[in-house]
């Protein structure tokens, strides 16, 4: 155990708290187990760490952070270092990569039980399931979902601009008024490019120009590590995935032909449709639906997007049209529903439907909709029901 704590104290000293995620303030931290999961690269780890030496640096003897991939839990149960910590005064453990050791779910239970005074916050996997792992952890903890950064976050950190994030319908109603704000500070649509291309991961700060080849690193490890060690996928059929990707990369978003798309990597429907639920839950993809009720992982999506614009820069030869609405469906899934409307590009919240184009589009598909708005790139203000691109980044 010395030895882990050696490394949490190495860690807690290079941590940064330059810039810190929006994710800070909205978990409870007073809540006994916490759990964060989202996709490989969004920042869980940085989270932690920020939130450890902000908050309880004055008593680090009473906290523990360690990643449960560490060589240690090759020879040693967790169940055992929670017993350890808590004799010695321990009160907050942080658990890095639950997902990474077997028995994770069924030992976080009995020590929630066991230890009523000890604090568990736990990081893992998109792919984790809390509800049925086999200790059934979701009435014992409060879960929150951690995604890459926003546009609004990312300005942040390359323009130390800093602005609270605007709830949904704020800024339908008074946009002008926001976008107004906004632009006697900083120049969004200068950083706007950067951002869609490169800005979505915060480890793009660390090597600019090693940035995509760690993305691809990031989406090998998900498919050949986490999906076999969280959904069983047989290794062999890693490659089909991976095709599957790339036929996503190079059209989304589109609405898919089941059929084709089946002949074409060589599988049957039922094992694409179960493909297409993974990439979604993993974060490399994201489906959606004409109707939000009963969507089962055997339903055909009726659009298929990439899960972020960074991705399709990096796998593929995106149109500025495609990249616009993976923007928009990107930010605005995080906090709402999104659906597939039978008019317009996006249904939000089963009341907004939105149209995604150049400053040029107009509202002629929207006439018969009664909460019609048109996100327009390419311009600084908006009016009436047209409103900047760039501002729904700012959601989050």
């Amino acid at each position: 155990m010395e030895k882990l704590t050696e490394k949490f104290r190495q860690k807690i000293a290079y941590t940064s708290l330059d810039f810190m995620r929006g994710n800070i303030q909205a978990i409870n931290w007073n809540a006994r187990l916490i759990g964060i999961k989202g996709p490989r690269g969004v920042g869980k780890t940085t989270l932690m760490l920020q939130y450890i030496k902000s908050h309880l640096r004055d008593r680090l003897d009473e906290v523990l952070y360690v990643s449960l991939d560490d060589l240690w839990f090759s020879n040693n149960r967790l169940a055992d270092l929670v017993d350890n910590f808590v004799k010695r005064g321990g009160k907050h453990l942080f658990l890095d990569e639950v997902h990474k050791y077997a028995n994770w779910s069924q030992e976080l239970k009995n020590s929630y039980d066991d230890y009523p005074n000890l604090q568990i916050i736990f990081t893992g996997s998109s792919l984790l399931e809390i509800l049925n792992a086999r200790a059934d952890l979701s009435r014992r903890a409060v879960v929150y979902a951690m995604q890459g950064l926003s546009f609004r976050e990312y300005l942040a950190i390359e323009w130390g601009y800093t602005t609270p994030e605007i709830k949904l319908p704020n800024l339908l109603e008074h946009h002008s008024e926001i976008a107004e704000k906004i632009l006697q500070d900083v120049k969004p649509l200068k950083y706007f490019s950067a951002y869609l291309q490169h800005g979505y991961y915060p480890y793009y700060r660390e090597e600019i120009d090693l940035y995509a080849q760690r993305v691809e690193e990031v989406i090998n490890m998900m498919l050949e590590i986490e999906l076999p060690l969280l959904r069983k996928v047989d290794l062999a059929y890693v490659p089909k995935i991976k095709q599957l990707l790339l036929i996503i990369a190079e059209s989304a978003p589109f609405i898919p032909n089941v059929s084709k798309i089946s002949e074409k990597i060589g599988i049957n429907r039922a094992t694409l449709l179960s493909y297409l639920h993974y990439l979604q839950e993993v974060g490399l993809s994201r489906n959606l639906f004409r109707a939000a009720g009963g969507i089962s992982r055997l339903q055909k999506p009726d659009k298929i997007f990439l899960e972020n614009t960074n991705l399709a820069y990096i796998l593929g030869q995106p149109n500025v049209g495609n990249v616009r609405e993976t923007f928009f469906a990107n930010q605005l899934s995080y906090h709402h529903q999104v659906l597939f409307p039978t008019k317009g590009d996006f249904l939000i919240d089963g009341q907004y439907v939105f149209e995604v184009g150049g400053k040029d589009k107009s509202t002629a598909q929207l006439k018969e909709v009664d909460a019609g708005y048109i996100a327009a790139d390419d311009i600084e203000y908006g009016y009436g029901s047209k409103i900047p691109l760039w501002l729904f980044g700012f959601l989050y």
